[in-house]
């Protein structure tokens, strides 16, 4: 720099003038002021780095919050994957009961408080008790904060320092790494595995059966078939069995389903476990049963006693957002997972056609699944608007997010889970998408 020339960089405006901006005012109440403060930061960074002027830092720092509706990262997303229950981004969506249900609990509520006696109460006794209406099967219902969390409370309190049996076949890996016996094993049980990865009898189990012996498990494998040379033992005969050796049997249904659902006939739900004999039932609510996350146990009221009066249980318990929309979801009418689930194939394809049209895409069949490790082999026939396959990355990043499926050198919109209202949204996505691939450089 030339002696006597101004540094251009002296003259980027001071944070805390930004910060006062008439530009950025809005946006500090909306988001909250860390969040306006990384913008100026950044927007500050670039001047110093020649990418804009000093005049452009208060125009480009509220730019880049336009759009910005809440102060958090999470942004929403068109699930347009055909999965209905998809983990990356948060499996199921929760009805309009659930989220009004958490607005209202947002605030002070009475979830541990009788007001008829101004005395403490049963924490959650309301979302207990829709559980307990929802599977007369069960005695007892405890909420945790996961499904993984229910298995291991389960496995903690009757079984720490004492044996479970299981079946080679059912120790699986739930997602993320996390594998049943690393699981169980931090629980201080003892895994005592049972025939072999593709043929348990109940003779297995009998013969495993010794003085160490705490409980028998049987877990859902979820995620996974077995096909061919195959048998495993059912619920009312591994109950008999523990019955005859007064040992409680756990079992573990992992995707939620209270009561059985005729479009997954192979998925096992508590109503019919509980029926047929099973101590206690585990499993996800966030599933298909269609609500927050969280974990559920029920069964024998004796066994659920035990559970809720050990130490971990505090460790694991759901806070008051959570019980809101766990009975809302119970209480209300079908939830979305359902919705989707059933969603009419005939109605789907009329939207496809529709936004197909509008974007220049053109409508192919499309199999969607279950997702979240439910219903393995399930697939749900339908229809998804087809695209050149380097679209799905653009659309991650479109206003609205849009998530798709590459599929066989195409990106695959499927619309089974995109609500009929996004359908306008979706194509205003394609479209910018389209704009931004084809505009010259």
């Amino acid at each position: 720099m030339e002696t006597g020339q101004r540094d251009p960089r002296r003259e980027i405006p001071r944070t805390d003038a930004l910060l006062r901006h008439p530009l950025l005012a809005e946006a500090t109440r909306r988001l909250g002021r860390a969040i306006v403060k990384r913008a100026v930061l950044v927007a500050q960074q670039r001047a110093r780095d020649g990418e804009i002027a000093p005049s452009d830092v208060a125009v480009t720092a509220a730019a880049a919050l336009d759009g910005r509706r809440t102060p958090t990262t999470l942004r929403p997303v068109l699930n347009a994957t055909g999965v209905v229950l998809h983990t990356n981004i948060g499996r199921a969506p929760l009805t309009r009961a659930a989220r009004e249900a958490v607005e209202q609990a947002a605030g002070y509520v009475d979830v541990e408080l009788d007001l008829g006696t101004g005395r403490r109460a049963k924490r959650g006794r309301g979302t207990l008790d829709a559980l307990l209406e929802a599977v007369p099967a069960a005695e007892a219902a405890l909420v945790v904060n996961n499904g993984a969390a229910a298995l291991v409370l389960a496995t903690t309190a009757l079984a720490a320092g004492r044996d479970i049996l299981v079946s080679r076949g059912e120790m699986v890996e739930i997602g993320d790494g996390f594998r049943l016996p690393d699981l169980i094993a931090s629980t201080g049980s003892r895994l005592r595995e049972v025939g072999t990865t593709n043929r348990t009898t109940v003779r297995d189990y009998a013969e495993a059966i010794g003085p160490e012996t705490a409980a028998i498990l049987k877990v859902h494998p979820s995620n996974f078939r077995i096909e061919g040379f195959t048998s495993t033992v059912g619920v009312r005969e591994l109950a008999e069995l523990a019955r005859s050796h007064d040992l409680p049997l756990v079992v573990d249904i992992g995707s939620g389903l209270l009561r059985p659902e005729p479009l997954l006939p192979e998925e096992p739900d508590a109503t019919t476990v509980l029926a047929g004999g099973a101590t206690l039932v585990t499993s996800s609510g966030d599933k298909l049963l269609g609500g927050p996350q969280a974990g559920l146990l029920l069964g024998d009221a004796g066994t659920v006693e035990r559970l809720r009066r050990h130490p971990l249980a505090r460790a694991l318990r759901v806070d008051k957002l959570t019980l809101a929309a766990l009975e809302a979801t119970l209480r209300s009418g079908p939830t979305v997972v359902e919705s989707y689930l059933h969603a009419d194939p005939d109605t789907v394809r009329a939207r496809c056609a529709r936004v197909a049209e509008a974007v220049g895409g053109r409508v192919v069949p499309s199999q969607g699944t279950v997702g979240g490790g439910g219903a393995p082999g399930v697939t749900l026939s339908g229809w998804a608007v087809a695209l050149p396959e380097g679209y799905a990355a653009h659309l991650r990043h479109a206003d609205p997010a849009v998530l798709a499926r590459v599929e066989s050198g195409l990106t695959l919109v499927d619309l089974r889970c995109v609500p009929v209202e996004s359908d306008d949204d979706l194509i205003t996505a394609i479209k910018s998408v389209i704009d931004a691939i084809e505009a010259p450089s």
